[in-house]
């Protein structure tokens, strides 16, 4: 991509009253889709509605608010029945397409943005959406009320203005290249329904929003139903065309993955993404896939991959020195993991910005180099002289000679192997628990276990339900546990979540990790507030380099796919989205004729 211009440039769109067109913004002043397109190209004008779609989720849920840190919310609430400003493409990597708002200009000095609410726009219960509406969810997502995550998401937008009945602006508190996408992110919520019904209550009673799909039926525990609204009020937009083609969607829930898989083979649901390699390479054959009832199959995409790991949580002592913490990642064996268990699907992580060109290469130098430079003695030398290169047994390498390392390093850090166990000067044994959510894990942590029993490390694993994982987690109740730290194609403000001090203890944050260092928060900063794609670059291969050498997680793996499978029921559209979801996808599939009358 091309050098973004030191000005930060924005398309404005102005429609006219009458249009049913979409507002386009983008990070650097260019949208692929002009004034006035129809739709967007991995829709279908084919599309036809009805039907029942049955999916399926993990565990249970316990509310219907899913921007409250309190509880579970259930599958599909925020993506069908709760809508933003503004819907991002794609099928680019920076452009967001007005929803609620048919129009967004951005101030010339930068500091703030304004939206114009559709005339159309309009709740489930009829009434209009406003800018007072906005205003309150901006307020109220920023409020103790909803979970930490947004409040550090929308740290930078200061206050919310209503201009007039049509128009609210949002002050920015210092320029961030990608503030006026942030804001139009919002989620807008019914200030009249949210009076009434405060917004962390923990009750189960059906929202009132502005989504394509109402809340049907709740069986907690077991299911929910949303039906499509047939009045929802943008179901002519553009950037709607095509899309939310199912009647009815129903989401069913299972204790765990192995007994999905059954009941998926069975016909209880119609679709499903698989995240594990086993299961897919073994467990996705039998009658009806010989018949050509199921399908399986992968669909390619261009999302940015982040870093899968196993994550230390650096508030217990044990993980408190970086030399134990490189030590116990020594003792992972991917390479085996993935011949052994995955049969060779994946690729190893090699940077927190995976599978993507903010991903640190060689060493550093020119911008990036600057950015390191002040800290040059107080980083680890390794952040300047080694490039990123995961922990391997690949010859002449071997799981042998990664633990006769990982037992030096631990003994230059005072842990000594006494009576079979790694013990410290003070007669602590080195002993963790591994927190998963679901069994199948346990058969790729298992080796991993053994493999740091070898060096007198006392470690066990631990599966509990969804619900409970997401309260532990939430807490930093744990001491390792696996996580994905999802990267967008242009980082920005998530990255003050995933590590900058700020949310470090700050629960149900996604700093799992706990780090609170200095230098990380500043890298943090330089990519918020980087001003052209060369700055942004340097300032994530920067930051990638840090994390990378503190030896934060142990580094697992990705795929450039999605492996989906399904009943042959749908049709869909010719062209795939480029950064996207399965069930982003999915929402642009429709079901077959002789299949929309199935009960």
């Amino acid at each position: 991509m091309k050098t973004f211009f030191s000005a930060l440039l924005v398309l404005v769109v102005t429609l006219p009253i009458s249009a049913l067109g979409a507002q386009g913004i983008s990070i650097d002043g260019k949208v692929k889709y002009p004034q006035g397109f129809s739709k967007f190209d991995y829709a279908s004008d084919k599309a036809q509605k009805g039907g029942q779609l049955v999916l399926h989720d993990l565990g249970s849920y316990d509310k219907l608010n899913p921007f409250t840190l309190k509880g579970t919310a259930p599958a599909g609430l925020d993506e069908l029945v709760f809508e933003t400003l503004a819907v991002p493409s794609l099928d680019e990597p920076f452009a967001s397409y007005g929803l609620i708002a048919k129009d967004i200009v951005v101030a010339e000095d930068r500091l703030s943005v304004t939206f114009t609410i559709h005339e159309n726009a309009k709740f489930s219960d009829g009434t209009p959406i406003t800018p007072e509406d906005v205003k309150f969810s901006l307020d109220t997502l920023k409020s103790p009320a909803a979970s930490p995550s947004y409040q550090i998401y929308f740290q930078d937008i200061s206050s919310a203005e209503v201009l007039d009945p049509h128009r609210v602006r949002f002050n920015f508190s210092q320029r961030n290249r990608e503030l006026h996408l942030i804001a139009s992110q919002l989620p807008v919520f019914s200030k009249k329904f949210y009076t009434a019904h405060p917004f962390d209550a923990s009750d189960m009673t059906p929202p009132v929003a502005s989504g394509p799909y109402l809340v049907k039926e709740v069986i907690p525990g077991k299911a929910i139903t949303y039906v499509r609204n047939p009045e929802y009020w943008a179901r002519d937009l553009n950037v709607r065309r095509g899309m939310f083609n199912f009647d009815t969607i129903t989401y069913k829930y299972f204790k765990d993955q192995i007994v999905a898989v059954e009941a998926f083979k069975a016909g209880e649901f119609d679709f499903m993404p698989v995240n594990m390699a086993k299961q897919w390479a073994r467990d996705f054959d039998g009658p009806k896939f010989k018949r050509g009832e199921l399908v399986k199959e992968t669909l390619p995409h261009k999302n940015n991959a982040g870093m899968q790991a196993f994550v230390f949580n650096l508030r217990k002592p044990v993980f408190k020195d970086r030399l134990v913490r490189k030590a116990l990642s020594l003792a992972f064996d991917f390479e085996w993991t993935n011949a052994a268990l995955f049969f060779g699907q994946y690729t190893r992580c090699d940077s927190f910005f995976s599978n993507s060109a903010m991903s640190a290469q060689g060493l550093p130098s020119g911008l990036e180099l600057s950015y390191l430079e002040p800290f040059r003695t107080t980083l680890p030398p390794e952040v300047f002289t080694a490039p990123l290169v995961p922990f391997s047994t690949k010859p002449p390498a071997s799981l042998r000679a990664n633990l006769l390392q990982a037992k030096t390093i631990l003994n230059q850090a005072g842990w000594v192997v006494k009576n079979g166990v790694l013990t410290n000067s003070a007669g602590q044994a080195l002993e963790f628990e591994i927190l998963l959510v679901g069994a199948g894990f346990e058969r790729v942590m298992e080796p991993y276990i053994n493999n740091l029993k070898k060096l007198g490390v006392r470690v066990h694993s631990r599966v509990i339900d969804p619900a409970l994982y997401i309260r532990r987690l939430d807490n930093f109740d744990f001491d390792m546990t696996v996580n994905v730290f999802g990267q967008a194609q242009s980082p920005g403000n998530e990255q003050r979540n995933y590590w900058h001090s700020t949310a470090a203890e700050r629960k149900g944050s996604r700093n799992l990790i706990g780090i609170a260092d200095p230098v990380v928060d500043q890298l943090v900063d330089r990519i918020i507030y980087a001003q052209t794609q060369e700055e942004l670059s340097a300032a994530c291969k920067a930051l990638d380099r840090v994390l990378w050498y503190g030896y934060y997680v142990v580094p697992n793996w990705y795929l450039a796919q999605h492996r989906v499978a399904y009943r042959t029921i749908f049709a869909r559209p010719e062209i795939l989205p480029l950064y996207y979801s399965p069930s982003q996808a999915l929402m642009t599939w429709w079901l077959l004729p002789e299949n929309r009358q199935r009960q």
